[in-house]
């Protein structure tokens, strides 16, 4: 059977090009004949426990329990993360100026949660800790920030985030590198490239598309040699291993609590001080203001000056607990996700049929994050099929990266795929999750799909779906 790699344009040819239909007890074969992986997850109990844990989801062949394989987009907030939020709901108030009970302990919690934040990401003496919505909102912040005359210098293979505030004509757009080595010669000669002052490197701490872990103290120090600053995309690095300012060189760290066992809303920039208290506010209002008279403005210094309006208390408590979990567990973490991630990435790659994707090399080191494709088959409906007939969730398309994906994907003769499959583990994941995931991609690259599909504007969808998709709202 054939599955075109670009979505049929019509309804007809859709069906036509995906119907296979299999017996349920087929399925259940297919599974079961699959070997139990050689590894097991950690103890339930060395490990911070998740809100979605058990999450019943259903399939086209009955409920199941959800396997998560999206933490790279966004993770589930931890247990601990919800009893804080909890707390703090009950005394929430408005910070820093309010003189009643509530108003003080929220005050208090708030400037807990940045000590917290800073001591998980190593922060230096005289670093400020800003509170944002979310990475993006910090490099934003970062980029109002800059010195007029600043050049930045950013690898083509980040983040959208990461790789679009920075004002073009100041900005040195650096190849996707094809090792890491190469990724070290890029950076020093971009950096003779064009001289000045002030001048910012943008690094990744891990690959959002691949998960490979970038040379960051390599990177920083060639930087650092040539007299720039350096900001660390931390999104998908924090999750997963130890993170120190000072130990890295780095200047800046950027990440988000939706990365981080939070909830959305929380993000932060960490780092020097100076350039942020010499810019701008970000959001001029109450809370940035030391003063305000007829004559004009006096803003604040500090967290503060960038912090303006009411903050959000709850979210910022939220990304506190998560740090302060992820901390106090993270060696068992980091052990849960390499026994996880080696037994996915291994796997993928024997199977026939799919092809996996790293910027670095099969041996480079990585957090727990397999891209990939299946030959004759569109991805999104790679993705459509894995969560419709067994209840895996995993991301399709660019993700973000479009120039890093374009690059891992580049066929000269526009044969192959155009978009890719992300599978990415967390602590929502286990090693039958695993298993689920390799037999699941295995019968599809073999078979195609069990259930019919037609390509709809919101993707591929099963013909006769008979899933309840739409739940009572939980208001």
């Amino acid at each position: 059977m054939s599955i075109a790699s670009t979505p049929p344009t019509t309804p007809e040819a859709s069906r036509a090009a995906t119907r296979r239909t299999a017996p349920l007890a087929h399925a259940r074969e297919h599974l079961r004949a699959v070997p139990p992986l050689p590894v097991r997850s950690l103890s339930a109990s060395a490990l911070p426990a998740v809100v979605s844990g058990g999450l019943p989801v259903p399939t086209l062949d009955g409920p199941t329990d959800y396997a998560n394989f999206d933490h790279a987009a966004s993770t589930p907030a931890l247990v601990s993360v919800k009893a804080a939020v909890d707390t703090a709901l009950r005394t929430y108030s408005s910070v820093h100026r309010g003189k009643g009970y509530a108003s003080a302990v929220t005050s208090g919690w708030y400037e807990q949660a940045r000590a917290e934040v800073a001591a998980f990401v190593g922060a230096r003496e005289g670093d400020e800790v800003v509170f944002t919505r979310n990475s993006t909102d910090s490099f934003t912040l970062l980029s109002r920030s800059l010195p007029r005359d600043t050049s930045v210098f950013v690898f083509e293979s980040e983040h959208h985030a990461a790789l679009l505030p920075w004002k073009a004509r100041q900005t040195v757009r650096i190849p996707v590198p094809g090792s890491a080595a190469d990724a070290v010669v890029l950076l020093r000669e971009a950096l003779r490239t064009r001289q000045g002052r002030n001048r910012l490197v943008v690094l990744t701490g891990a690959s959002n598309v691949t998960g490979e872990v970038w040379p960051i103290r390599e990177l920083a120090a060639v930087a650092r040699r040539a007299g720039a600053r350096v900001v660390l995309d931390a999104a998908q690095y924090a999750p997963h291993r130890r993170i120190d300012l000072g130990e890295l060189g780095v200047d800046y760290v950027v990440l988000s609590g939706h990365k981080l066992y939070a909830p959305f809303g929380a993000g932060v920039l960490a780092g020097r001080a100076d350039w942020l208290d010499a810019a701008a506010p970000y959001l001029p209002g109450g809370g940035a203001t030391k003063a305000v008279t007829e004559h004009g403005v006096q803003w604040h210094t500090g967290s503060a000056r960038h912090e303006g309006g009411s903050p959000n208390v709850i979210g910022a408590i939220a990304l506190a607990a998560a740090c302060h979990a992820l901390r106090e567990h993270g060696e068992a973490v980091e052990a849960h996700e390499q026994l996880l991630g080696k037994a996915l990435l291994d796997g993928l790659r024997d199977i026939d049929g799919v092809q996996t994707y790293s910027l670095f090399g099969d041996g480079h080191e990585r957090v727990a994050v397999a891209t990939f494709t299946v030959d004759g088959v569109d991805s999104s409906l790679v993705s459509a099929v894995l969560s419709a007939e067994h209840g895996i969730g995993v991301r399709d398309g660019k993700f973000c990266a479009h120039l890093c994906v374009d690059t891992l994907l580049d066929d000269p003769y526009a044969e192959g795929p155009d978009t890719a499959v992300r599978a990415s583990i967390g602590l929502a994941t286990t090693a039958a999750h695993v298993q689920r995931l390799l037999a699941a991609v295995a019968d599809l690259a073999a078979h195609g799909p069990r259930h019919e599909y037609v390509h709809t504007g919101e993707g591929w969808v099963p013909v006769d779906d008979t899933r309840d998709l739409a739940p009572a709202r939980p208001w």
